[in-house]
Formats: structure tokens, C-alpha cells, sequence
């Protein structure tokens, strides 16, 4: 039976993906000069510039295909008792597109996401579709996942990541940045301190990156490097040196850096991923989803969770319920 600081937890890991999104949202392909000469640094939710090549449509406070996407996961995973249907998968993020184009919005699917289901609907086995998927898009939606797995059985976590990510990202890249997203969340939730968590997430990750197509990326070496580098207080660093861009070799160590940095406020740390350049959305979402495990709903200002899930009409709380009790 799940115990009140899990729900807490679980809670707080999709309350500060939504918000690390909503946040994102206005400033998400944005260069970081771009943001400062706009908006100086995100400091709350934004309306999107009118000409925006994404976020064009959207209000101050919604968000985009990061938290639309994991709630789809998690929709899956609660329906099938933790099972993981990667056609249905593909038939609902086709559905999602088909949806996001009649509201008239502009964010669609991600690009290997999108090759991945190409693949697939001209016949390719599902175990192939996803071998040129590189980028953060299985990072950004695995929040479920470290949900419903516990730290203690970390081949479990790995297994459900592999599972859950190969159809669109079967990349060593892409999964071992979706493995230590999902171990750090995982470890959050089961109390351990940052550090610790970090750790179990990089082990989750080397382990992740042994499997799929093997790309070159050396994720877990990068992600240790913006651990070393957060550890410095550094963002401007980590902007630099590990990059904001949607590859996962990028986005995913830069948000496990600013996890890192920001661990003991995670309202600040959201601010400074939308703040940071490129694809802030997803950075901001991922280090939100981070944060939110390790420190509870109690690290974002009340008003935000209203906001976030008001305007978008999210149950986070319910969602959250679903997906632990299939933890234990």
C-alpha cells in the first residue's frame, strides 16, 4: 500500500512537469538572447509571442506536448495493469496530432517520434521503427514510468523504460537519458536524497544504453559532466558546454544539471530552464518532473498548481493515485 509521502511525491513529479512546460511554453526554439531581450528571465507563466513557430494559439499557463504526452502514457499504463501497448501507443499520439491540428495549434509531434510512426504505419516491425530516434522525446514523457517502478528493482525500471521508449526512440542516447529521468524521479519518490537519486539514475542509465541502436552520444558521460558542472551553481556553464537542443545528449544532462543546482527550490529552477534556450519546454518539464519528486507539490507556489491545472483541466492528483498503485 503506498504511503502518504509517495502520493506526495508522485504527485509533485507531474505537478512540476505541467508547470516546468507551462512555464517553457512561450519560450520553447527560442534563443537564449532571444529570452533575455523578450523576457529578461521567466519569472511566471507567459502568454506566446502571436508569431510563435509553436506556441502560437496557447494562453499564459497551458501546456504542450510534454505533459500531453506522458498523460497518454500514463493513461496506457494504468488501463493495462502496467502493460505497455506500443501499437495503441502509436494509434493515440496519431489521435493526439489529428486533436492538436483541429484546435488549430502548431506544436505537433516530435521529429523522430513522427519517423517512428511513419516507419510503422509502411510495415516496419515496431523493434526497428525507432532506431533513429535521438532526440528527448521518450525523456520527456517518462515521468510515468518512474512512477509505477520502485528504486529497489532498478532491472524493472530499465525493462519498463526500454518498453515504454523503444517504438519511437530505440537509441542508446535516448533511452539511457529516458532511464536516469525515470531513476531520479523513482528515487525521489522513494525518499532518497538527491544525490543518491542522481546516482541510481545514472546507473539506470548505463544500463538503459546498452540497448537500442548504439549512436556514439555517450549519454552517461554527459550527464556526469553536467552533474560536475551543477555542482559549481554554474548554469550559465551547463548552457554552454552540455546545450539546450532538443537532442538528447543535450536537453536531458542540462536538466539533470539544473536538478541538481536547484534541488532545494523548485520553482526557480523551472524559471531558469524556460529561461535557458532552445527547448525549454521539455528541459523545463523534465527538471520540473525531477524536482517536483524530490521535493513534493510543497516546492511550487499554490497559485501555479492552480493555474497549470485549471486552465488545461488536469487531475494530476488522480493520475498520480493510478499510477502508484501499481508500484508495489
Amino acid at each position: 500500500m503506498s504511503t502518504s509521502t509517495e502520493l506526495s511525491r508522485s504527485y509533485g513529479a507531474l505537478v512540476g512537469l505541467a508547470i516546468g512546460d507551462a512555464l517553457g511554453m512561450p519560450t520553447q526554439s527560442l534563443s537564449y538572447e532571444v529570452i533575455r531581450e523578450q523576457f529578461h528571465k521567466v519569472k511566471t507563466f507567459n502568454d506566446p509571442s502571436p508569431q510563435h513557430p509553436y506556441a502560437a494559439g496557447l494562453k499564459a499557463g497551458m501546456v504542450t506536448d510534454d505533459t500531453e504526452q506522458s498523460l497518454l502514457v500514463a493513461s496506457l499504463l494504468a488501463s493495462k495493469n502496467g502493460e505497455f501497448d506500443q501499437r495503441e501507443f502509436a494509434k493515440q499520439l496519431i489521435s493526439w496530432e489529428e486533436s492538436i491540428r483541429d484546435r488549430g495549434l502548431l506544436d505537433l509531434l516530435g521529429p523522430s517520434t513522427k519517423a517512428a510512426l511513419t516507419n510503422l504505419q509502411a510495415g516496419m516491425d515496431p523493434a526497428l521503427a525507432g532506431l533513429g530516434g535521438t532526440t528527448n522525446g521518450a525523456a520527456m514523457r517518462i515521468a510515468p514510468v518512474g512512477i509505477i517502478c520502485p528504486s529497489t528493482d532498478i532491472d524493472r525500471l530499465v525493462n519498463k523504460v526500454i518498453e515504454v521508449s523503444m517504438l519511437t526512440h530505440n537509441t542508446s542516447s535516448a533511452l539511457g537519458a529516458a532511464a536516469a529521468v525515470a531513476g531520479i524521479i523513482s528515487g525521489s519518490i522513494d525518499s532518497l536524497a538527491p544525490t543518491y537519486a542522481v546516482a541510481l539514475g545514472i546507473e539506470a542509465a548505463e544500463r538503459a544504453a546498452m540497448h537500442g541502436f548504439q549512436d556514439g552520444g555517450d549519454i552517461v558521460a554527459r550527464i556526469k559532466r553536467a552533474v560536475v558542472i551543477a555542482s559549481s551553481g554554474d548554469d550559465e556553464q551547463l548552457r554552454k558546454e552540455i546545450g539546450t537542443s532538443v537532442n538528447a545528449t543535450q536537453s536531458v544532462p542540462c536538466a539533470i544539471g539544473l536538478f541538481v543546482m536547484y534541488q532545494n527550490n523548485p520553482w526557480e529552477g523551472c524559471c531558469i530552464a524556460a529561461s535557458i534556450g532552445d527547448d525549454t519546454d521539455t528541459i523545463a518539464a523534465i527538471a520540473g518532473a525531477m524536482l517536483g519528486a524530490s521535493c513534493g507539490p510543497d516546492g511550487f507556489p499554490g497559485n501555479a498548481i492552480n493555474t497549470v491545472e485549471t486552465i488545461n483541466s488536469l487531475n494530476l492528483r488522480g493520475v498520480a493515485q493510478d499510477l502508484l498503485a501499481l508500484r508495489h
